[in-house]
């Protein structure tokens, strides 16, 4: 029997075929899962369409996660189309690019409300709006990074958004712990993805992990999928209210700001 046999669930997040909430629904699909994927725009439906088709996925329902009535609708639909929601993949997250360079001190006050609504709030807003519809052990999922944790060049408020949500994991996994409902979050080491393309020298940090993790490799979207497969099936029944690191030993290393490793990238 397929570990994910049985089991229905929503992706929100993906972009195209190198982001992350695409390497999960790869290893959910292969493990027998029903999914529906959310998309932002039409520009986005062009995209991930052919994903969604090349593993049979049901639907596709357009979503935005600063509404709340579209995130309502989202799951209403879902529920219509799927019956109870056994996990929820949240892979959402924004910050305008210009404000990830420089120092923190000059992040303006509109791009910090802004970051803080997609990037935190919008996992709390998807936990409440599908809360109805969820199977008595479900499990519920959103993407983290070790900025959260400590000072991580050129990532800014992107890192106290994250911080916020590692917050709100705990206090969700509490609130929906009376229903053995888990919540969890998965941070990964550096991968290139459309939101990385927009963190300043990312191909430095790459490299530096590559040299650095005691893997001497970068993380991978198999790696990933491979973790959330775990987190979202039954096998992580005791696991809810934690960060999960799988990031090749990234997390053991660290990078500071200050680090300065003499690496020529190429």
């Amino acid at each position: 029997m397929q570990l994910m046999e049985g089991k229905n669930g929503v992706i929100m997040g993906i972009a195209n075929d190198r982001s992350i909430a695409w390497g999960i629904a790869k290893s959910l699909a292969q493990e027998g899962a029903k999914m529906i994927f959310s998309y932002q725009s039409e520009a986005f439906l062009k995209r991930i369409k052919p994903l969604a088709d090349s593993i049979g996925v049901v639907d596709l329902i357009e979503c935005d996660a600063s509404s709340d009535e579209s995130i309502r609708s989202l799951f209403t639909k879902t529920n219509a189309k799927l019956g109870k929601i056994d996990f929820v993949v949240h892979a959402i997250a924004y910050s305008a690019k210009e404000e990830l360079t420089g120092p923190y001190l000059n992040t303006s006050r509109a791009n910090f409300l802004n970051t803080m609504d997609i990037s935190c709030y919008s996992f709390t807003a998807m936990c409440k709006f599908s809360a109805d519809y969820l199977s008595d052990n479900a499990s519920l999922l959103t993407l983290t990074y070790i900025g959260a944790e400590r000072v991580m060049p050129h990532y800014n408020v992107m890192g106290i958004a994250k911080a916020a949500l590692d917050a709100s994991i705990k206090y969700l996994a509490v609130d929906f712990g009376k229903r053995n409902i888990r919540v969890n979050g998965l941070s990964a080491g550096p991968v290139k993805t459309i939101a990385s393309s927009g963190i300043d020298d990312f191909r430095y940090i790459l490299k530096w992990n590559q040299y650095n993790a005691p893997l001497k490799r970068n993380t991978t979207l198999d790696d990933i999928g491979g973790c959330a497969l775990f987190l979202l099936s039954d096998l992580s029944s005791g696991v809810t209210g934690e960060i999960v690191h799988v990031d090749s030993g990234y997390h053991v290393v660290g990078m500071k700001a200050t680090d300065a490793p003499d690496i020529s990238v190429v």
